[in-house]
């Protein structure tokens, strides 16, 4: 940037630019704020998040629960786990809507035009859809306990399978976030975001995978929601072996977190490289 001059009423003024543009902390934080407020300002998609959410699990819960065995634990406690890891899915379309339509309004223009990291303003993103993912996922849980799910392990288990499932959330978003910038339009971003819904159903969340039909199993226990929710399931119950699935918790964790890094180490650089183009 250069150095302005002009005269005004006779004097001459200089419009210096500032001597260091603002760090990667900064411009996150400038950025998380802005998705936070914009959020807090239309309520009402917490409102229809919230109810979404309740529906499916009710029906869930109570539709198809006595129609599926699920071995030593009650079907419920067998779904929620599942089910609020599959939630992030639900929560991702809207984030691909909202990344879209930045586009389409001209906003993501103007922060390209700033002379930031253009990484810091990709997480600056995410780093608050996480936080209000976060939220989401703690008032299923509440609903999760209020139509009969108990957890079977430790306080610290639960704790950590709460904070798996905000890591899932974290990678997932970037998947979103590159799927915003792709579509252009919000409409096309919900459609291609649906396109992710499938593995929700071919996965353990719902149902034990060794129900499905043999040549689908190999694809249900090699993908990624899969694994995460196997890890979540296994330290909300206590043992994996509740879980229907072998191995111990650590070892679930510990894959479902390499799950995680891979998915963010992919479509982070997509995402910002896509940004980078106008």
């Amino acid at each position: 940037m250069t150095t302005i001059t002009f005269d005004h009423g006779g004097t001459t003024q200089r419009i210096e630019p500032p001597p260091t543009t603002a760090g990667h902390v900064a411009t996150v934080a400038a950025v998380a704020g802005r998705s936070v407020r914009k959020f807090l300002r239309t309520p009402q998609l917490l409102v229809i998040s919230v109810i979404t959410g309740a529906m499916f699990l009710l029906i869930f819960r109570y539709v198809f629960g006595g129609a599926i065995e699920t071995g030593p634990v009650p079907y419920v406690d067998f779904l929620v786990p599942g089910y609020i890891v599959t939630s992030v899915l639900f929560t991702g379309s809207n984030v691909s809507s909202g990344v879209a339509e930045d586009v389409e309004q001209g906003f993501t223009d103007r922060l390209r035009s700033l002379p930031v990291s253009r990484l810091a303003l990709m997480s600056g993103r995410v780093v608050a859809e996480t936080g209000l993912l976060a939220l989401g996922l703690a008032v299923t849980t509440a609903i999760g306990f209020a139509v009969g799910f108990r957890l079977h392990g430790s306080a610290v288990e639960a704790v950590a399978a709460f904070g798996l499932c905000v890591a899932f959330g974290f990678a997932l978003m970037w998947l979103f976030v590159w799927i915003g910038l792709m579509a252009g339009n919000a409409q096309a971003a919900q459609g291609m975001s649906l396109l992710v819904f499938p593995l929700t159903f071919v996965s353990s969340a719902y149902v034990p995978v060794d129900t499905m039909p043999g040549w689908m199993q190999p694809i249900a226990d090699n993908q990624p929601i899969t694994v995460m929710t196997n890890a979540v399931r296994s330290l909300a119950l206590g043992d994996p072996a509740l879980a229907g699935v072998s191995g111990s918790a650590g070892s679930w964790v510990g894959l479902s977190l390499l799950w995680s890094a891979g998915l963010v180490a992919v479509f982070a650089p997509l995402a910002v490289l896509r940004y980078r183009r106008p």
